[in-house]
């Protein structure tokens, strides 16, 4: 670990700062949006529209990295981010700020691609694993920091958007200062979603499914607890809950994970998760009961992004897991475009509590298929033989997955080539 911080401390503190802007900026908004009278519907469209630009972040961001490079891409796209988050304040309507949240999706899912393809290029086969659970860490460090930041007294109405704005100018300098250029960039052709369905049902409609829980919370959790009338220290807190969760129960399932049958792993994840938001669903206005459910939900929630990754990739052989991981992103970006609307519909039917219920609803769901794709077919194969679980974020580029696909087959063929050696 020591020498991955020597060697990308100036990356991960810049992604530091990027993930505290982002994650400042977005709850911001559910906080303003509730002030200036948006409906609800109208802030799920604003909120599904991140979702909207960082899946076109993700499939255009490689074409632009290759055409002019790591470097003015990363400035470019910075600098826009930069200019759409002071807008925020200055055009405060629906429209304005649905077509800023897509710039936003679309520049952070390019900046993402570009920061973790520096991030793989510094690493190595005996560091990757290492480099990633910092890069974990570093994401979910700076969205907890970003809560906090909410407390700040803001008169004028625009310190708080400005501030994020700052963070992310402010990113790009140690980057761009200690980075040092990187090999051309190749993307991986994906697998067909056919071919990738009938490999793993399982890992296709969890995706799907999870993008829409993971967008709930790191796009409606705000404008839940606006609409719920909890204070401002009370929704810091509470959206700071989530992603501790998040860090905290990370490496326990993963460790868990390369001991059992993943798909029993995932069916309790989800049952625990879907639990965990009945609490909140029932007991709204107890204050204490919001942050267990919102512990719960993201400490399930958010490893069983890694989690069904590494399930999918027991079933592929290490050539494949890599153009697998193409196909598992697209569909968690469909679910998460969903997430909000869907949402924020519930939200308006039956009030907050449809937050708690629309993600109880998709956590009950991908349990129950669960347990139905274990009377299909077998286990994958013995525990002993599963490929390692990787720590990743559904808030991560296609680059980083892919980087979690190259630790699994490194591993892979280490423990294969152990494995030979003991035969012999």
């Amino acid at each position: 670990m020591k020498q991955v911080l020597a060697s990308s401390w100036a990356l991960l503190l810049g992604m530091m700062l990027l993930m505290v802007g982002n994650g400042l900026q977005g709850t911001l908004l559910g906080i303003r949006g509730g002030d200036a009278e948006f409906s609800t519907f109208q802030m799920s469209i604003v909120m599904s529209a991140y979702f909207v630009g960082f899946l076109g972040g993700s499939r255009l961001a490689p074409e632009m990295i290759r055409r002019v490079g790591h470097v003015r891409v990363f400035a470019a796209l910075g600098s826009m981010i930069s200019a759409v988050l002071i807008l925020y304040p200055v055009l405060v309507d629906p429209i304005s700020w649905t077509i800023g949240r897509v710039i936003i999706g679309f520049c952070f899912s390019g900046v993402y691609v570009t920061a973790e393809s520096w991030l793989n290029n510094s690493a190595d086969n005996e560091n990757r694993g290492q480099a990633l659970s910092a890069y974990m860490l570093v994401q979910m460090t700076g969205i907890v920091v970003a809560q906090g930041l909410l407390l700040i007294p803001d008169p004028s109405g625009f310190l708080l958007f400005i501030l994020p704005s700052i963070l992310v100018s402010l990113a790009f300098a140690p980057i761009l200062l200690s980075i040092s250029p990187t090999p051309a960039f190749e993307a991986t052709k994906p697998m067909t979603l056919k071919e990738l369905f009938d490999t793993s049902p399982l890992g296709c409609v969890g995706m799907f499914l999870l993008g829409g829980v993971f967008s709930a919370q790191f796009g409606m959790a705000a404008v839940f607890a606006k609409l719920a009338g909890l204070s401002l220290g009370q929704i810091s807190i509470f959206i700071s809950t989530i992603y501790v969760g998040a860090l905290v129960l990370q490496y326990p399932i993963g460790w868990i994970s390369d001991r059992m049958d993943r798909r029993t792993l995932i069916f309790a994840v989800c049952v625990i998760g879907g639990i965990g938001a009945m609490v909140g669903f029932l007991l709204m206005n107890f204050f204490p009961a919001l942050l267990l459910a919102a512990f719960i939900i993201g400490g399930m929630s958010n490893p069983l992004y890694a989690l069904l990754i590494a399930y999918t990739n027991d079933f592929l052989e290490h050539e494949d897991m890599a153009a697998a991981s193409g196909g598992l992103i697209f569909i968690n970006g469909i679910g998460a475009i969903a997430g909000p609307l869907i949402t924020g519909w519930m939200m308006g039917v039956i009030g907050p509590r449809g937050f708690f219920l629309f993600v109880a609803v998709l956590l009950f769901a991908l349990a129950v298929y669960a347990l139905y794709r274990m009377t299909q077919r077998s286990a994958s194969t013995e525990v002993d033989d599963t490929t390692s679980y990787a720590p990743i974020f559904p808030s991560s580029s296609p680059v980083a997955v892919e980087v979690a696909q190259e630790y699994y087959i490194e591993t892979a063929l280490e423990d294969d080539a152990e494995d030979a050696d003991t035969r012999l």
